[in-house]
């Protein structure tokens, strides 16, 4: 995966329990993105939408088997198109 790149590119020669750490590092970023803007919203309301994508995204990511490459990689690229998101919109 380049910083352009709007897919995550992993070759077959990578084992799965690599996938699984990046999937992890993945969701733990995202997480803290979450954690980040809950503590910063403005409302209650604010600070419990982004706490239930926190809870949301522990689920998702538990959910996932560990021998399932393919959505361990579909779910690092919609983690990480979401992280991009979130950096878009930090930008302004």
């Amino acid at each position: 995966m380049t910083e352009h790149s709007p897919t995550v590119s992993i070759p077959d020669d990578v084992p799965t329990s690599v996938v699984y750490d990046m999937l992890i590092e993945t969701a733990t970023h995202l997480s803290a993105r979450y954690v980040a803007l809950s503590d910063d919203a403005a409302t209650e309301d604010g600070r419990r939408h982004w706490w239930g994508k926190v809870i949301d995204l522990r689920d998702e990511k538990e959910a996932v088997d560990v021998d399932d490459r393919a959505t361990m990689i579909s779910k690092l690229n919609a983690w990480t198109a979401t992280i991009r998101e979130l950096d878009e919109e930090r930008r302004g």
